[in-house]
């Protein structure tokens, strides 16, 4: 019985036929899981934008935001459970490496399958086949860049607020880190949206060109409003980051406000 389930493995992996004679329904669903994944990040990340960038508000605001997510206000004292946090990144980061090893399916993996997949774009020279490969470019990037911030996220909950992410930024270097995982993360998600939107069908005009068209001009909104919202987050961390004393470990501090950073009582 083993012997004949391997046989039918082999055949299935060289013929794309099972033994009923017809194909397998497994791409089909990876490539289903793959988008649900993808999908679910995507939209994470914008709503992790919006979330981060309450710091342009003040220290305050996104140290309230950091509090919500750690249930302060189920905590008797206020000071919320930061081990929900570690949580919320653990499930994050599963899903992460989930949708990063079902995209590695279609990425060539050999020198005559990069070769193939050049000449293809060279010769085509489509739109779509070069957001494919910054895709993937982007993509490969993040699964590293990606996992060290998670990682961060998971074993130090209590330093997302304004004081100690202000300090990482600056004082632990994490800044070009940040940077590059910044543009990373947006070109990646707005590319891969627009992908799925033109594979499933969603939000179809008139004619595919009328669609083709829309989808295209709101990737590159989405690309342009969440890089510059991206940036002057950025630019915020860095700034209170520059105040800080590098020599006081704010890392073990929870909450802060905009008078404390200052340096006033």
């Amino acid at each position: 019985m083993q012997q004949s389930n391997l046989d039918n493995r082999i055949i299935e992996s060289y013929t794309g036929i099972s033994k009923q004679n017809r194909a397998s329904r497994m791409p089909a669903l990876l490539d289903y899981l793959q988008s649900a994944t993808g999908l679910f990040l995507a939209l994470f990340m914008m709503a992790h934008m919006f979330f981060v960038s309450t710091i342009l508000i003040s220290n305050e605001a996104m140290d309230k935001v950091s509090r919500f997510f750690e249930l302060d206000f189920l905590s008797s004292d206020g000071k919320g459970y930061p081990f929900v946090v570690s949580i919320l990144a653990f499930v994050v980061f599963s899903i992460f490496i989930l949708h990063a090893l079902l995209a590695m399916r279609k990425f060539p993996i050999n020198y005559r399958q990069y070769i193939r997949l050049k000449a293809h774009k060279d010769a085509l020279r489509h739109s779509d086949t070069k957001l494919w490969v910054i895709q993937a470019y982007t993509g490969f990037a993040m699964f590293f860049l990606g996992s060290v911030h998670l990682y961060i996220v998971m074993t130090q909950p209590q330093t997302i607020g304004a004081i100690g992410s202000s300090f990482r930024f600056v004082h632990q270097h994490f800044w070009l880190l940040y940077l590059v995982l910044l543009f990373a993360v947006e070109l990646h998600g707005s590319i891969g949206l627009y992908r799925l939107a033109v594979k499933w069908g969603w939000f179809e005009a008139k004619t595919p060109e009328i669609t083709l068209k829309r989808l295209r001009n709101l990737k590159i909104a989405i690309s342009v409003f969440f890089i510059i919202l991206g940036l002057a987050t950025y630019a915020a961390y860095v700034k209170n980051g520059l105040k800080l004393d590098k020599n006081t470990n704010y890392m073990t501090i929870h909450q802060m406000g905009d008078n404390e950073i200052r340096g006033n009582k």
